[in-house]
Parts: structure tokens; C-alpha cells; sequence
């Protein structure tokens, strides 16, 4: 019997960053959410060992596994098996990349984390939360809050997290043009700018859908516009949420290219979607959940 498992797109519902301090990081704090999109790790115990790549956007990263700790599942795994004395070679995982690359989606931390749950549940179901997030570091801030996938603030450097179950169901559309956006050359152009500052903002007076997006809209993501300096296709993408007219709140994800709206229900994200579909249908545009 195979198991799978989901590996969600994070989402960065704000992102605020401060400027880079003497260690080389950046500080910062964001309210994060996980959508109900994203890639899929598939174990086989039947299987031959390894790890397998497939999917839309598969193509573009199985040269990362003849690469000595090229791809963060098996840099990961390596990080469990040193913690573990256990050995996650013998696993067949199969990994279905949907998530677009380079697209501030948290995709390759997320993937990390979920062949990490698979480990645990293969060889040592016991195993506490705290191994899997101690080992998923190795995927750099955004792994050890994609092993546990659910929304939280995280503050530092990316690693102080703090569970937020008040944030309601939010209704989204993501939207990526098909441009990368690396993040170390964003915060380069980030360093250059100079601008932002990690502050937290105060709670928002409810936490209803409504109220929410209000708060979030008087909030902002401080590598958007540098960003745009590296991939103007971003700014395209934005313009075309916006454009479209339903959207509550138009923002960019981490570091980017995705790009998301958020509406006022799940049929309106359908609709939106639909349009912008239509209208880009070269463009990766997906409705989601987040939460």
C-alpha cells in the first residue's frame, strides 16, 4: 500500500523585513497560511530505493539528484538519518512537483518536510515533532514551519513560530507568470534599496474573514518591490489580479513570483481564476483555501 503525502504551498499573507544585521540574515515577521495546492511525496514500500521526480514541473529539478546535496528531500533525509541513526535510503519516494520553482511558495521546504513525515511514519512513528523540525532546517527558514503546515507568525529569522489557529478560511487565487524569483537575488536588491523594517503589527480588531483581509491590506511585503527590479513580469501578474476586478487584496508571496488575490468566497476565486486563466493562459493560476 503507498502512502502519500501532502506537501501545501505556503503562502506569506504579509511579509515584513528588517535590514540585514552583522550574522548576513535579515530579521523579519509574517503571518503565514497553507494553501490546499501543492506538490504530493508518494512512499512505495514496494518500491525501488530512491528518490523519483515527476510532474508539470518535474522536469527542472531531477538533475539536482545526481548533485551531491543538490535537492532538499535527500538533504533533508540525510539531516534525519544523522539524527536518527536510522537509515532513509531504503525508501521509494516519489515526489509529483506541481508547484512552479523560485516562487515564493516555500515548495522545495515543504517537499523536504513531507518526505520527513514519510521517514517517521516509515521508520519510527514515534519519532517527536521536534527531530522532523530539527532536521528540516537544512531546506534554510521556511522548513520547520512547513513540517507541521499549519498558520503561524514567524518572526527572527524565519524560525520563531508561534500557531495562529484564530486565522480563518481565507479564499485566494495564485498566480505565478512563469518567471523565477530567487530569493538571494531579491534580498541583494533589498539590501540596495534599503527599505523596511520587521516590525509585528498589532492583532486585527476580529479575526473574521471580512476583518482580516482589511488588516492585512494596511500591512505590506517588503521584498515585493525589489522583487520587481529583478522579475518586472511580477508586476505584470499583480496588475492582471487587480485588473480583474474581484479581489479584495492583491499581494506578492515571499520573495515571489506568485502572486495572490484574496475574495470574498470560493465561487469569486473560481470565477477569478477562470478569467485570468483565460486571459494568461500561459500563466500558473490556481483557486485555493488558506489556512
Amino acid at each position: 500500500m503507498q502512502w502519500v503525502e501532502a506537501a501545501p504551498a505556503k503562502i506569506n499573507l504579509f511579509l515584513h523585513v528588517g535590514p540585514v544585521e552583522a550574522d548576513g540574515y535579515h530579521p523579519l515577521c509574517s503571518l503565514v497560511a497553507f494553501a490546499d495546492v501543492g506538490d504530493t511525496l508518494t512512499l512505495d514500500p514496494e518500491g525501488p530505493f530512491g528518490l523519483s521526480i515527476g510532474g508539470p514541473f518535474g522536469g527542472a529539478l531531477t538533475g539536482e539528484l545526481d548533485q551531491q546535496g543538490g535537492n532538499l528531500v535527500l538533504r533533508a533525509l540525510t539531516a534525519f538519518d544523522a539524527l536518527t541513526s536510522l537509515d532513509s535510503r531504503r525508501l521509494s519516494l516519489t515526489l509529483d512537483k506541481r508547484l512552479p520553482l523560485a516562487a515564493g511558495l516555500g515548495g522545495g521546504s515543504a517537499d523536504a518536510a513531507a518526505a520527513l513525515r514519510l521517514a517517521r511514519r516509515a521508520l519510527a512513528p514515534d519519532l517527536a515533532d521536534q527531530v522532523l523540525v530539527n532536521a528540516s532546517r537544512v531546506a534554510g527558514a521556511d522548513g520547520p514551519m512547513c513540517v507541521r503546515s499549519e498558520a503561524a507568525w514567524a518572526e527572527g529569522r524565519g524560525e520563531v513560530l508561534t500557531p495562529e489557529p484564530r486565522l480563518p478560511t481565507l479564499h485566494a487565487v495564485l498566480v505565478n507568470p512563469g518567471v523565477p524569483s530567487p530569493t538571494g537575488a531579491v534580498y541583494g536588491a533589498y539590501d540596495t534599496l534599503g527599505v523596511g523594517q520587521a516590525d509585528r503589527p498589532a492583532d486585527p480588531a476580529r479575526w473574521d474573514a471580512e476583518a482580516v483581509i482589511a488588516w492585512l491590506a494596511e500591512q505590506r511585503n517588503d521584498l515585493e518591490a525589489p522583487a520587481l527590479l529583478n522579475a518586472p513580469a511580477i508586476g505584470t501578474a499583480l496588475e492582471a489580479v487587480r485588473a480583474e476586478g474581484q479581489a479584495r487584496l492583491v499581494r506578492m508571496s515571499g520573495s515571489g513570483a506568485t502572486v495572490f488575490g484574496l475574495y470574498e468566497d470560493a465561487v469569486t476565486a473560481a470565477r477569478a481564476a477562470e478569467t485570468l486563466e483565460v486571459a494568461h493562459p500561459d500563466w500558473w493560476v490556481r483557486p485555493a483555501r488558506l489556512g
